[in-house]
């Protein structure tokens, strides 16, 4: 059975302004702004359909965490599978980019003038901050912040980065008031006592780890901190919960893949929630899990096949030759130098030179410049299967199963 409601609505009334331009920003009027249940010691259960759908996710984290692969470095796969997610969580805020443009910005020294990448790799970054705060073994409020601050710092936002907000804010209506808003969150004055909160509720070890990531992002969105960010830094915390908790690794399913191809859902799973509907939030949220890890392995499968064609085409070189090491380094950085080669591999600045050379014969490499100084590369091959794992990734299902 449902809980309550995890929360309760206040009313509240909005001045109307006179002199603001447009009839929009004029009226003044009541709305509804929700404040969100303390949950650190509430007790949750979950129906046996719910519970089966934990269950079935944390089998899923398990064969991806505890599977490696046999030619890619970890660290490799690993970022893909981040940049992945971060590229996803990005586009649910309308923040698109592909893959392509992002790995030419990441390798490039000047990718702050490329303002839509730079906003993107502050997710990336933001969410290695999350799971870097996990590891350590708890979770503060001011590493919430900083996790904000990160993924904003580079942005025009910057001047709000890092810091609770300290007026109303709401979602959909208009941009003038919360009159006709389709949610509200808390006023102001509740936010920090509710992170306060949602923080001793992360510390928790009584309740199954992806249900304890879907309760802390589904209340994360409920608060609503931040004037802005509030979506991606709520599901960079996804990963520090399923990291403190210990189910996730190296590799980290792209679940905001899965949630971005169902929005309906996604958001109607937020209404479930706090209308104390948690079991059917939870189910939801545990079986895009499950599919975004089970996606993440097969991901990483045809990365190693990929690999395993160019070294087939390279005449199989020895173990430790740089083309090799190159080839397993490639999904980390699929934009190189030479100097980025070197620290790849740990060879001289002829050898990579000459591992470029083969990677380019072979067609594996292609040149993004021709300067005769400082030559750039690139593996389309290699971003080509990351966009195609990300259409696929993309498609709505009838159901997350």
């Amino acid at each position: 059975m449902p809980l309550e409601s995890l929360g309760q609505h206040e009313e509240h009334f909005w001045p109307s302004e006179p002199g603001a331009y447009g009839r929009s920003a004029q009226r003044g009027g009541s709305y509804r702004a929700f404040v969100p249940a303390h949950i650190a010691a509430l007790p949750f259960s979950f129906s046996s359909s719910a519970s089966d759908a934990i269950s079935t996710a944390a089998k899923a984290l398990g064969r991806l965490a505890e599977d490696p692969p046999r030619i890619a470095r970890l660290g490799s796969i690993a970022q893909n599978l981040l940049r992945s997610e971060s590229v996803a969580s990005s586009r649910i805020e309308g923040v698109v980019i592909s893959h392509k443009r992002l790995a030419r910005a990441q390798y490039s020294a000047s990718r702050r003038a490329d303002n839509r990448a730079t906003e993107v790799l502050g997710n990336v970054e933001a969410m290695k901050r999350a799971i870097s705060f996990a590891e350590k073994g708890s979770l503060e409020v001011e590493d919430v912040l900083e996790i904000h601050r990160t993924l904003l710092r580079h942005t025009d936002d910057r001047g709000i980065a890092g810091e609770i907000r300290n007026k109303q804010n709401w979602i959909g209506g208009n941009d003038y008031n919360p009159v006709g808003a389709v949610y509200v969150p808390p006023p102001e004055k509740y936010v920090r006592e509710l992170m306060e909160d949602l923080c001793r509720f992360i510390a928790r070890e009584d309740l199954p780890a992806v249900a304890q990531a879907a309760i802390a992002h589904a209340q994360f969105e409920n608060i609503h901190p931040f004037a802005d960010g509030n979506g991606r830094t709520g599901r960079a915390l996804i990963y520090a919960v399923l990291r403190g908790r210990g189910e996730v690794g190296d590799y980290l399913p792209p679940i905001s893949l899965v949630l971005g191809a169902q929005p309906k859902a996604y958001v109607s799973g937020f209404g479930a929630y706090s209308g104390g509907d948690v079991s059917a939030w939870c189910a939801f949220f545990a079986g895009a899990t499950a599919r975004a890890a089970r996606a993440a392995y097969d991901f990483a499968e045809q990365i190693e096949r990929q690999q395993l064609d160019w070294l087939n085409r390279l005449g199989r070189p020895r173990s430790d030759a740089a083309v090799r090491q190159l080839v397993a380094a490639l999904p980390e950085q699929p934009v190189i130098d030479v100097s980025a080669g070197q620290r790849l591999t740990g060879k001289s600045h002829v050898a990579v030179g000459n591992a470029v050379n083969q990677l380019v014969e072979a067609g594996i490499l292609v040149p993004l410049n021709e300067r005769k100084w400082g030559r750039t590369w690139e593996c389309d091959e290699l971003l080509e299967l990351v966009d195609g794992f990300e259409r696929s990734m993309a498609e709505p299902r009838s159901r997350v199963s």
